[in-house]
């Protein structure tokens, strides 16, 4: 085995990898047919869970196929063929799916488990490379995911062959998002903990500052006791209320700037000479992403919350939005 990288056009390499995989995929369209809609039906289904099971680089394929078909609305998991043989064929019910990869469709691991399937009358969809292979011989359903050639030069390293199985895979989790109805919102809720979960999931009153962290001062406040609650409550703005309590304007870092550049009395001039008149406001039951919307379209950096009588009761800022991971 050498080592004189100087040889080796690294660029070309890539790109001769990238076209082989491209045709390997491109061969699929032709071979998304009667045999993968009936899997989407049989799939669709399902009333128990599909079981991936995969050995090998087929393994590790099958198991992000599993991920994929969980989070977009069809309860999946993977089973490693191996410790299936040794106990864990028993998370299989005769209420779910099994879908098999393997290249060869001869993985002596899984040709192993399929009497015992077939004995639990479970149903079995097999992606093979090989049509011809016991696998699919045996499945209901075989779907053809064979390459010409691996991208790798010995047309050994498992390649273009595990690419056109996950993206196979992928074309059957999608077929059944849209079968579904799956929505937004539904992949929110299986993903709380990612960015699109908290856009669609978090609500304002999740993260406002309320009760007493709410800055708030009186029509006749001066300008200069405002900034004191403006530097306590450290998020660059105060509410100016009414003698009601409700929401007249909010005076912000930038309403200051304005201030100070007509040298107006801080000390003797009231707060809502130079508020800014009632201001952007938002509901606490409103969406947290709706919050970034009207921040971005109005080029300002908080929002007041108001109750059904226009009382100030939280507020936020677009750090507070930032921390929370909605934008």
């Amino acid at each position: 085995m050498t080592n004189n990288n100087s040889s080796y056009n690294f660029i070309s390499l890539g790109q001769a990898v990238v076209q082989t995989e491209q045709q390997a995929i491109s061969s699929l369209l032709d071979k998304i047919n009667d045999d993968f809609a009936k899997a989407c039906e049989l799939l669709l289904s399902c009333e128990g869970r599909i079981v991936v099971i995969g050995m090998g680089k087929s393994g590790h394929i099958g198991n992000k196929i599993a991920a994929t078909l969980a989070s977009t609305g069809s309860p999946a998991f993977f089973v490693h063929p191996g410790e299936a043989s040794h106990g864990d064929l028993g998370m299989i019910t005769a209420k779910d799916v099994v879908l098999a990869l393997s290249n060869s469709g001869e993985t002596d691991e899984i040709k192993n488990l399929l009497p015992v399937i077939k004995r639990l009358s479970v149903p079995l969809i097999s992606l093979t490379g090989n049509s011809k292979s016991s696998l699919a011989s045996f499945a209901d359903i075989n779907l053809d995911t064979s390459v010409e050639k691996e991208a790798c030069p010995m047309n050994l390293a498992p390649t273009a062959s595990t690419t056109t199985a996950l993206v196979m895979g992928d074309a059957l989790a999608v077929a059944l998002l849209e079968a579904r109805g799956f929505t937004e919102n539904d992949f929110a809720l299986s993903h709380p903990g990612g960015s699109l979960g908290r856009r669609l999931l978090l609500k304002v009153e999740d993260i406002m500052h309320q009760d007493d962290q709410v800055p708030k001062v009186n029509e006749t406040t001066s300008i200069n006791e405002a900034l004191i609650e403006i530097t306590d409550k450290r998020l660059g703005m105060t509410c100016v209320v009414n003698e009601q309590g409700a929401l007249s304007g909010i005076f912000t870092d930038g309403d200051l700037r304005r201030t100070l550049a007509t040298n107006v009395d801080l000390k003797n001039t009231p707060i809502k000479d130079v508020m800014t008149v009632k201001g952007k406001t938002i509901e606490g039951d409103k969406l947290a992403a709706e919050a970034v919307n009207i921040m971005e379209a109005n080029a300002i950096s908080c929002l007041v919350i108001l109750n059904q009588d226009r009382q100030p009761i939280g507020a936020l800022n677009m750090y507070d939005l930032l921390k929370a991971g909605v934008v």
